[in-house]
């Protein structure tokens, strides 16, 4: 009963970084067009706030392994947490110096102290309990990232979008010295929600200092071999392939529906932030649907069904026209919401010592985030059609399904007595 108690515990405080790190990401939508504004920044130079999260993910998610073969999952998320909190704190900084430069730095080291977080609460919270069960255990964790996705553009538009900003001209046509008071006060309105998730994340560091987790052992005859090693299972090697193209097809829709619903929709820009908040609803709507099925579907099967779903609507969205397209990208956000726990999970099921490696690199492949959206931006200019260019989202979800399909093949091989 004890060690019952424990697990939950444990699952319990898992569960809870799901929502912090999901929260600090979907700050992202809200402090981009802010920090573009506020520095007259390029759509280029803009992106790179999505740069410096993606390179964070690809540069630490090894490290981030090694840390937890050599001290554990708890070590791990506590260097995690308190690089998340640094980050956050830098903030301040970087709005008293409005510096481009410095916010680049601060996204930066939180998303070092996100890669590490994701490295070990991912297979962490799939090897604590039924292992029969860890799919639905990870799926029902990152509904709480779902959650996020909701809350998260609503706080941080009503405390840092604190009032209309001034467009670009506007901005060119003030003095010197008001020009800078302006950027002042826009860079500032960031210093308190930063800081106060800061201080909050500090406190569940000392949580997780001062509580006793459950230390899972998993085989270590393979603990002092390299990363790599992972790569001799063909689940992992499928999963980190599958994560790859998922990730970018999540940026792809989630990151330009605003975009999608001005340009294809013809759905003014103050109308089109609501789908965006629908497809953030429906996203986390479908984390807690799909961990429900999953008592009653194989997650590989769910995973395929979800796969065609999801690709079906983006045909819909592609070749539609009006509000239709804009329903489709909703759906879709809904069908792809249980892939990314469901691919982790499936690529880090029953490979021992190799669970930590395995995590590393199936972390390291969120780059497809990075990649595949200027993919997507090349389509469109070379086809002059933006919605021709979700053929690029198209084949990820057919990536997925193939994933799906292979993991369920090799699981009836090894029913049947194969290996």
């Amino acid at each position: 009963m004890a060690q019952a108690k424990n697990y939950t515990l444990a699952i319990v405080l898992i569960t809870s970084l799901f929502f912090f790190w999901g929260f600090i990401h979907n700050l992202d939508p809200i402090l981009i067009p802010h920090l573009r504004n506020a520095f007259s920044l390029s759509h280029f130079q803009a992106s790179l706030v999505d740069s410096a999260v993606f390179i964070a993910y690809f540069l630490l998610a090894i490290p981030a392994g090694l840390i937890m073969k050599r001290f554990g999952y708890k070590a791990g998320i506590i260097v995690g947490l308190v690089l998340f909190a640094v980050g956050c704190f830098l903030f301040v900084p970087a709005a008293n110096t409005v510096s481009y430069a410095f916010f680049l730095g601060a996204l930066f080291v939180v998303a070092c102290g996100l890669a590490i977080l994701e490295t070990a609460a991912n297979p962490y919270i799939t090897v604590l309990g039924d292992p029969s069960k860890a799919t639905q255990r990870l799926n029902f964790a990152q509904s709480f990232n779902g959650l996020a996705a909701f809350v998260a553009p609503i706080i941080g538009g009503k405390y840092i979008l604190t009032e209309e900003p001034k467009s670009a001209d506007e901005i060119a046509a003030l003095g010197e010295q008001a020009r800078a008071a302006y950027i002042q006060a826009e860079t500032s309105s960031v210093k308190g929600p930063y800081l106060i998730l800061g201080l909050v994340i500090l406190a569940i560091t000392a949580v997780f200092v001062l509580t006793r987790l459950p230390d899972v052992k998993e085989d270590e005859q393979s603990q002092s071999t390299g990363v790599f090693r992972a790569f001799r299972h063909k689940n992992v090697t499928w999963a980190v392939i599958a994560q790859f193209f998922y990730v970018g097809a999540q940026v792809c829709v989630l990151s330009f529906l605003v975009m999608f619903a001005t340009d294809v929709a013809g759905i003014a820009p103050a109308e089109a932030k609501y789908y965006s908040g629908a497809a953030g609803l429906a996203f986390m709507v479908g984390r807690f649907v799909g961990t429900f099925f999953m008592r009653y579907v194989a997650p590989t099967r769910l995973l395929f069904i979800y796969a065609l779903v999801a690709s079906a609507l983006t045909l819909v969205a592609i070749y539609a026209t009006g509000p239709v397209t804009l329903y489709a990208m909703v759906g879709i956000a809904f069908f792809m919401s249980i892939m990314f726990p469901t691919i982790f999970a499936l690529g880090v099921e029953g490979i021992g010592a190799d669970t930590k490696s395995a995590s590393s690199l199936i972390v390291m492949s969120i780059v497809g985030g990075a990649v595949l959206p200027p993919l997507l931006g090349l389509v469109s200019g070379a086809t002059g059609s933006f919605q021709l260019a979700y053929y690029v989202v198209l084949a990820c979800f057919a990536v997925v399904a193939l994933f799906a399909w292979n993991n369920s093949g090799k699981r009836i091989q090894e029913v049947s007595g194969g290996h």
